[in-house]
């Protein structure tokens, strides 16, 4: 089904997990000089634990047992990761700006995250 709301609240979600995501990498980064490839899997990991409580509990309204969810919603997001990385890789192979590429893939793995969560991770 189609819920415009939804599809809205889940986007929020996202974006306030890039904050998380952006915001804890640098810190473990920049402040507490952490390797720049295990603090990108920390702010990473943290960024989608944070996602799957918001979209839990306000997008999507579920009451579902939370272990399984959370292991799925993690395998959506490693999906989603993956699919991210071979759009830009795909496009950067066309020589396409890889700002663009990065925008281009993030919009169309929100469709593959959004569904694949309202249909899998959330289904009721």
């Amino acid at each position: 089904q189609f819920d415009l709301f939804r599809i809205i609240k889940f986007g929020v979600v996202g974006s306030l997990g890039m904050v998380v995501d952006f915001g804890l990498t640098y810190v473990c980064k920049e402040t507490l000089r952490i390797n720049k490839y295990l603090a990108n899997a920390i702010g990473f990991t943290a960024a989608v634990v944070f996602n799957y409580v918001l979209n839990r509990y306000w997008t999507f309204q579920s009451n579902g047992y939370v272990p399984v969810q959370l292991a799925r919603f993690f395998l959506v997001a490693l999906v989603g990761l993956g699919l991210n990385t071979g759009i830009v890789y795909l496009l950067a192979l066309r020589r396409v700006n890889f700002y663009l590429s990065k925008a281009i893939a993030v919009a169309l793995v929100f469709f593959w995250n959004y569904s694949a969560n309202a249909f899998f991770t959330f289904a009721r």
